[in-house]
């Protein structure tokens, strides 16, 4: 739920298909774990504000794993394990939690029920501003807590078919941090293997590691070998720079996804590989948009060839999406983007236009009421080249159907800004990274920001009312609700996914895995 391009991303941000340790031409992962030292990981952007209740991006969640826990924790394959909570019981209306004990917050005092209680109360009121409202705890939802039994029972004020996982996956502040939140933007105040040390904007963030840290999923030891006993999590915005530090042996693990990958795979023989959405186009239906209108949507979608486009935003190796949710991830398995997105005709979409009213003037750029279709687009440019190519791609096709387009390429935290209601745009360029149908709903439906995160103030009435059958049943039973759910969206052009991508996170004198899309802290073990 993260926005992933732009690491959400959010959400966003990212998802664990498949882990790999491949063969490869070098030893890079070789040898006995050893214990102590440093592990350094390129990060692509700045996270920004790095209070969880406060981002969707992913790269902040990546740089909150290693100070927060959550009660309900996802492994690499993608399983709930029991993290905070010892164990949970759950249905679409309700869930209730039992804490495990002994555990302490980075200050050393203990986590209490009532602590957990007040996480979930803050970010479901509306009021709060947290940005996480509906994605982990639905709006409206009522936590009560029972310190004595160490329980924290959960109900929510209409169904939500994943309610346990949703609100068991919830980053959980420490009272510290909940007393006075503006110590976690650029601290930290969780239950996490770390602490954070030390914080440079834009350059990097070292956190060092709790000795008495026993309770986090995967069952790590005091005695465990190979645990880092610190941890840098470095900006590199340039891929070439990270792939050059990675081999050099400077850095421990870095993200590579374009022309480097080649050369970073026949010298390293670690990899672990996550699909994500990369390609997602995204239209801003604020009324008095001209994109607000699905015949526009539509004829826009229609004039790119996105066959053409995937292969330039993914530099040749993306695949073709199957819904919101990456391949792999969640209970559905059915493909609701075939057959859904209007096809590429050039012709038509121009004919659509015009029937639209949005004629073309004596300058080529076609007017509706003394009016010019010109649209402000926005891509993010963490994602390098191969983005920014995709961005003046997809201009040249719609300048050449008379629309006129100008280009805003932004940081992560730009992009965070304008789509938090900060900013003006049209339409751009949106990874959005969720695991599980219910997570995309906020995104595309309900409050718009700066009061909620319907970020293109999306308002399908098919879509809804399928979502409102597909969240009364459990699980899996609801995946005809919600494939039909996502069809409706697709057939307005409300969201267009065209490119999914296999992302290598390379190691070398380190070994992790991947889970819930980022490097999970507990799993890194130094080797020599």
């Amino acid at each position: 739920m993260k926005y992933s391009g732009t690491t959400t991303i959010v959400m966003a941000g990212v998802v664990t298909l498949a882990l790999t340790a491949c063969s490869g031409g070098g030893t890079s992962t070789s040898g006995q774990p050893v214990d102590g030292g440093t592990f350094t990981y390129a990060i692509p952007a700045d996270p920004g504000n790095l209070d969880p209740h406060a981002t969707t991006l992913s790269v902040a969640h990546q740089v909150d794993l290693f100070m927060y826990d959550s009660l309900v924790a996802i492994d690499s394959s993608g399983k709930e394990v029991a993290s905070l909570a010892s164990s949970w019981k759950s249905t679409p209306t309700a869930v209730s939690y039992t804490l495990r004990k002994g555990v302490t917050c980075s200050d050393g005092t203990p986590l209490s029920a009532k602590d957990v209680a007040d996480n979930i109360n803050y970010v479901a009121n509306p009021k709060s501003g947290s940005t996480v409202t509906g994605l982990y705890v639905p709006s409206g939802a009522k936590a009560t807590a029972d310190d004595a039994a160490g329980t924290v029972t959960v109900t929510a004020p209409s169904a939500d078919a994943f309610l346990g996982r949703n609100v068991g996956t919830l980053p959980i502040v420490c009272r510290k941090g909940l007393s006075n939140r503006s110590v976690l933007k650029q601290g930290g105040a969780g239950t996490g293997m770390f602490t954070l040390t030390d914080a440079v904007a834009d350059d990097h963030y070292t956190f060092t590691r709790r000795k008495d840290y026993t309770w986090g999923a995967g069952g790590l030891k005091p005695d465990t070998k190979g645990v880092p006993d610190k941890v840098v999590l470095k900006v590199v915005r340039n891929e070439a720079t990270a792939a050059n530090l990675l081999l050099a042996r400077q850095i421990n693990a870095a993200l590579i996804t374009g022309q480097d990958k080649e050369r970073v795979a026949a010298r390293l023989d670690f990899k672990r590989s996550m699909h994500s959405p990369l390609g997602e186009l995204w239209f801003n239906q604020r009324r008095g948009e001209p994109t607000a209108a699905p015949e526009v949507r539509r004829a826009l979608t229609q004039a790119l060839d996105l066959g053409q486009l995937r292969k330039v935003i993914t530099n040749g190796g993306g695949g073709v999406p199957t819904g919101l949710v990456a391949k792999g991830q969640g209970p559905c398995t059915e493909d609701t983007v075939a057959g859904n997105l209007p096809g590429h005709d050039q012709a038509a979409a121009e004919a659509a236009l015009d029937s639209a009213g949005w004629t073309k003037g004596s300058d080529g750029i076609r007017q509706k009421d003394g009016k010019k279709l010109a649209l402000t687009f926005y891509y993010p440019t963490s994602r390098g080249a191969p983005m920014q190519n995709a961005a003046e791609l997809l201009r040249s096709v719609w300048q050449k159907a008379g629309v006129k387009v100008t280009l805003r390429g932004a940081a992560d935290s730009q992009f965070d800004q304008v789509i938090s209601g900060q900013g003006s745009w049209d339409a751009m360029f949106l990874p959005l990274t969720v695991t599980l149908p219910t997570q995309a709903v906020p995104f595309v439906s309900g409050a718009t920001p700066p009061g909620g995160n319907n970020l293109g103030s999306i308002d399908n009435a098919e879509y809804q009312s399928h979502v409102k059958a597909a969240s009364a049943l459990t699980g899996a039973k609801g995946c005809a609700e919600w494939a039909a759910a996502e069809k409706a969206l697709f057939r307005q052009a409300d969201v267009v996914p065209f490119a999914d991508l296999a992302t290598p996170v390379f190691g070398n004198g380190a070994t992790f895995d991947i889970a819930d899309g980022s490097i999970a802290p507990t799993t890194i073990r130094m080797v020599g």
